[in-house]
């Protein structure tokens, strides 16, 4: 049976003109695809670099007062935008570990990649942005919803800064707990709290005062072993002196017997 596929040239020219905008929300951990298939709105984001910010007035009334910044981007055949190649087209790169746009799989490996260039061009098929300045207006499912963080943050320093504690405040107290539901039916639900790292706690004190107790004794006796060490080194030689003196002497009385 012969399948036929059918094709119009006015899809093909749709899916051209076709460009999407990731947009991202940090503030309220939301995320949104917005398609767009008018070119002239989209002439505001080219000549642009990544992480430069942009007034999104010309993508319609909608976007009134917005601004975003760009972050990265592809093209229609998947090359990512890399910064720092300051070139709007493609480009070949030797990329090696801790390069974007590339992963290792073998320890000192280096592979020729294809990447774009931070400049946004007509021929960027998708364009991710974040949200700077929100405007007049709400977009739905960006602005007007939020998704809270499913987890806390787990290094005491982080739980710090998150509420704004002192060194002298208890860390543990401010932990963030989840409540988990239970799969078998009957249980009742359960708090869970990550462990928290990098705490300083008095055991902790205690170990690191005993770990450089300990080192300051392998110190000491290292000292002391050097200098006992030192001290029969000192004695050998004086006893190998002490015997070629002696050597040196029976030698002389004997040639001085044998003359006479």
């Amino acid at each position: 049976m012969e399948t036929r596929f059918w094709f119009s040239w006015d899809t093909w020219d749709e899916f051209l003109h076709l460009r999407l905008l990731n947009i991202a929300n940090p503030a309220m951990g939301t995320q949104k695809m917005i398609d767009i298939d008018d070119e002239k709105k989209y002439r505001i984001f080219y000549d642009k670099r990544m992480a430069q910010e942009v007034k999104a007035d010309g993508l319609g009334d909608e976007f009134k007062g917005y601004v975003f910044r760009i972050t990265g981007g592809n093209d229609k055949q998947g090359f990512p935008m890399k910064q720092g190649v300051l070139r709007p087209g493609r480009a070949s790169l030797l990329l090696s570990k801790g390069h974007s746009c590339y992963r290792i799989r073998r320890t000192g490996e280096r592979k020729r990649k294809t990447v774009r260039g931070c400049i946004v061009a007509s021929d960027i098929a998708a364009l991710s942005l974040v949200l700077v300045k929100q405007g007049e207006n709400d977009i739905p499912g960006l602005t007007d919803t939020s998704a809270p963080k499913r987890l806390g943050p787990k290094r005491a320093s982080k739980i710090r800064k998150l509420f704004s504690l002192s060194k002298e405040d208890d860390v543990r107290k401010y932990v963030i707990r989840r409540e988990v539901q239970p799969k078998k039916e009957g249980k009742k639900p359960y708090t869970k709290a990550p462990k928290i790292q990098r705490l300083v706690t008095p055991l902790t004190l205690q170990r690191r005062r005993a770990r450089f107790a300990l080192k300051k004794k392998a110190a000491e006796s290292a000292r002391e072993q050097a200098a006992d060490y030192a001290k029969l080194l000192a004695q050998r030689v004086k006893e190998r002196k002490e015997k070629r003196a002696e050597t040196r002497k029976r030698l002389s009385s004997l040639r001085k017997s044998t003359t006479a």
